[in-house]
């Protein structure tokens, strides 16, 4: 394996997958990729392009065919609580209440810390996400956009080296998707925390990336480019979306997206 140059490497990384007529479905070929403490990544492309998988290996949710990835230079075998994953769903125990769901994570990854200690630790991150008035709360209580807030207290509140993001925000309204992004970008900025995004929003990517990751089309799907998002933080999407760069970048992304779609497009015409 390489040696790594950040807080994660991703060395020539293949995933395939066995079909049942004996065959096997290669998802990812051949990927390589170096991850700065403290950057926000995002992986865009189109469905199938891998970037779940992607970051299902970054989790150690599952094991690469070939490759590996290192993360502070050990090999993730398996998942850990340096490691973090935010999902779609939310994925709460209904039973718990908000501080209880955060708790239960604190508990389970700090049990040498004292009782004082780990609830100081789960108030400190309830108030991070401005949900100390529905601290008593049960999921089915919260909007999706508190429940996706419980999720990202809890993720936090272990202090991961690695925050990984599988469309956080897809299923959330405007609205409530706009004022996240903002809280996110803000907790990360001041704790300096590395995190890997799958989004499929081209200006969500803009707005809260250091790097924009964009994946072929699969099967056998590569990284096709990388985009440096040079725009300077803290940010605001207004202000984001004002600077002379922001265009251009956001031109280099669908252009890539269309260019990956004709390309599909193609090979179907030719099945």
């Amino acid at each position: 394996m390489a040696t790594p140059t950040g807080l994660i490497t991703v060395d020539a990384v293949s995933q395939a997958f066995p079909l049942d007529d004996g065959g096997r479905y290669v998802a990812l070929d051949r990927i390589d990729l170096d991850i700065a403490e403290g950057e926000f990544v995002s992986l865009i492309g189109h469905s199938g392009c891998g970037k779940s998988t992607l970051l299902n290996l970054l989790a150690g949710l599952s094991q690469a065919s070939e490759g590996g990835i290192l993360v502070n230079g050990r090999q993730v075998t398996d998942p850990g609580p340096d490691r973090m994953v935010v999902f779609q769903n939310y994925s709460l125990l209904p039973w718990l209440t908000v501080r209880d769901n955060i708790a239960l994570a604190v508990d389970t990854v700090y049990p040498q810390l004292s009782a004082a200690e780990r609830q100081d630790t789960v108030e400190r991150n309830i108030q991070l996400v401005n949900l100390s008035a529905a601290t008593h709360k049960f999921p089915a209580e919260l909007s999706g956009g508190m429940k996706q807030r419980v999720a990202i207290a809890r993720a936090l509140a272990i202090r991961p080296k690695l925050l990984l993001l599988d469309e956080p925000f897809g299923a959330l309204d405007a609205l409530t998707r706009g004022n996240l992004q903002q809280q996110l970008m803000q907790i990360c900025q001041e704790s300096g925390l590395t995190a890997v995004m799958v989004t499929h929003d081209v200006d969500e990517a803009l707005l809260l990336s250091d790097r924009v990751v964009c994946l072929s089309n699969g099967p056998a799907a590569r990284i096709g480019r990388i985009v440096d998002v040079p725009l300077p933080r803290p940010r605001d999407r207004l202000e984001v979306m004002n600077h002379s760069d922001y265009y251009h970048l956001r031109a280099e992304l669908i252009h890539f997206l269309q260019e990956q779609r004709r390309l599909k497009q193609q090979a179907a015409a030719h099945r």
